[in-house]
């Protein structure tokens, strides 16, 4: 792979680690623009909101992406099988949105580099290329879901389906070609607006927002133990489609693209709540909207898919109101191609060397603008073929989603603890609890989706059983660590963090760190990662085959 380090393109002229000197200069966001030498202290109201309107966009897209045609079903589902009862879903995810796209975005503006990048140097080979070529093949099977969104929107509103697959991925190609970051920024953050279209939507179903509120805050398992592995599915299936792995390699390109530095770190992150609110709001909005919907109809617990919601809001609702829903699944499913197409084509860029910036046009990135249209064009493609099996497809997006999703948390814990990679930007210890138990639950999940998957008739008692056996090798683990640390002596929080002129501190050339030193205790649990990764995935693609084959 080529090393294409950037050595003196920052002010101070230090060396870094940037592989592509389009990613450092000036800032040229879609509502503003920050020269590369302007990093003085912002004083005053008007100086601070101008340059958070220059720096708004990673932390919305990402957001806002991940309310995609996935999502739409996910949440429309819960909404009119089981009225606002999951409500409480989003409440908890919150925060693990927030952490994790926060340790993303910081190892953006502090590395320079991008996430698979990261982890092949790293962690080595194996898993670089694991990381790239999973990243690829679920964006692909992703791109495809949002196609389908397509189609079921455009099939609402009476547009041939052919036309509309193809006049979208014109458009989601043309945005990205136009050899300017900064008008596919205006683009994205448009679309982004437009996702709002789902508010007026809750309104004129009127839903019941004392209930609203209760349920929000007030955790319930609608049907009780009964129906316990139905709603547990659905549960990890929200927590997928709400976190999932491309957001991780998405925005961590994109704050590098965007040449954001640890200079506006703070903005960003206030960027990043900007698009969790506006994600919470438009999730909660559709399960309002759909518990409303179907609420003592013969509709209310026999989800089928989107088009389903807009027929039945149009039924019981109003015309307009199933239009309005119709424009946002279309509006939802580009932003999501938008965002995983880029994703997928910064990995690839980052792992082989390639020049891979929006910054740059067609022809000063070819291999980049190659992917990025490659992934577009064949999942409409796929879409349009004859018997294609879509709801199959969708379902193992999912399925692989869920199974991947913690080891992309594993990573990013260990990368932020990597005081060769962050300095001084390295997680402190409240930051390594709340991720480490958010990895316990995330692989907890993963195991009971991955058996859902294998045993469709899976019931409660063994969902019981596999969060009992988690919990107590987590117990297990925990307990493991803590005899370690008493007997090497250490504190609680590990060596002292010195944080003195973080501002200014970036990561070195890749070449120049040393290479990270893996325990005993790290060893076996990369080496209990990957066997059961390359085990969940073989035995859920045979499972996918065998359901493909039989119908």
């Amino acid at each position: 792979m080529t090393d294409t380090t950037v050595r003196t393109a920052v002010p101070d002229q230090r060396p870094t680690a940037v592989l592509d000197e389009a990613h450092v200069g000036d800032i040229r966001g879609a509502l503003g623009t920050i020269k590369l030498d302007d990093t003085a202290p912002r004083t005053g109201l008007s100086a601070k909101l101008k340059t958070l309107l220059a720096i708004v966009g990673p932390g919305l897209i990402v957001m806002v992406g991940d309310n995609d045609a996935g999502a739409f079903a996910t949440y429309g589902q819960a909404g009119q099988n089981y009225s606002t009862h999951l409500l409480w879903t989003l409440l908890l995810l919150i925060p693990v949105l927030y952490i994790n796209q926060e340790m993303v975005l910081r190892l953006g503006a502090v590395t320079g580099v991008g996430h698979a990048r990261l982890i092949l140097e790293r962690f080595g080979k194996f898993w670089g290329a694991f990381s790239a070529i999973d990243l690829f093949l679920l964006n692909a099977l992703t791109l495809v879901t949002e196609f389908i969104g397509i189609t079921l929107a455009a099939g609402y509103l009476g547009l041939p389906k052919t036309a509309a697959v193809v006049l979208a991925a014109a458009i989601i190609i043309a945005s990205a070609f136009t050899g300017s970051f900064q008008r596919f920024e205006r683009i994205a953050i448009t679309l982004c607006a437009a996702s709002l279209l789902l508010v007026p939507i809750y309104f004129m179903t009127h839903p019941a927002t004392s209930q609203m509120a209760h349920d929000f805050v007030v955790p319930t398992i609608p049907g009780g133990t009964g129906q316990l592995s139905t709603v547990m599915l659905l549960i990890i299936g929200i927590v997928g489609t709400t976190v999932a792995p491309w957001q991780l390699f998405f925005q961590q390109s994109y704050v590098i693209d965007k040449r954001i530095t640890p200079h506006f770190i703070r903005y960003e992150k206030a960027d990043l709540w900007i698009g969790i609110a506006i994600v919470v709001i438009g999730a909660a909005a559709m399960m309002g909207f759909t518990a409303a919907t179907f609420a003592g109809t013969h509709g209310s617990g026999n989800f089928t898919d989107t088009a389903g919601i807009a027929h039945g809001l149009a039924t019981h609702t109003s015309k307009l109101a199933g239009i309005l829903f119709a424009i946002a699944l279309l509006d939802a499913s580009i932003i999501g191609a938008f965002a995983v197409s880029l994703s997928t084509a910064y990995a690839i860029g980052d792992v082989f060397g390639i020049k891979h910036s929006l910054h740059r046009g067609v022809q000063g990135a070819k291999g980049f603008y190659a992917v990025y249209a490659g992934l577009v064009a064949t999942a409409a493609t796929i879409v349009l073929i004859p018997g294609s099996p879509l709801g199959l497809l969708t379902e193992g997006v999912q399925t692989l989603a869920g199974v991947l999703l913690p080891s992309a948390t594993v990573f990013l814990l260990l990368l932020c603890n990597d005081r060769a990679v962050l300095g001084p930007w390295t997680n402190g210890p409240k930051t390594n609890a709340f991720t480490a138990a958010v990895v316990g639950i995330l692989v907890t999940l993963s195991i009971i989706l991955t058996a859902s998957v294998l045993f469709p008739h899976i019931t409660a008692t063994t969902i019981l059983g596999i969060m009992a056996t988690c919990g107590i090798a987590g117990v297990l683990a925990i307990g493991y660590a803590e005899v370690r640390r008493r007997s090497k002596g250490w504190a609680f929080s590990g060596r002292p963090i010195n944080r003195a002129g973080k501002d200014d501190w970036r990561m070195p050339p890749l070449e120049t760190l040393p290479k990270p030193i893996f325990s005993t205790g790290r060893k076996i649990g990369m080496g209990a990662l990957r066997t059961y990764l390359l085990i969940a995935m073989v035995l859920v693609v045979i499972k996918i085959v065998e359901v493909a084959l039989h119908q």
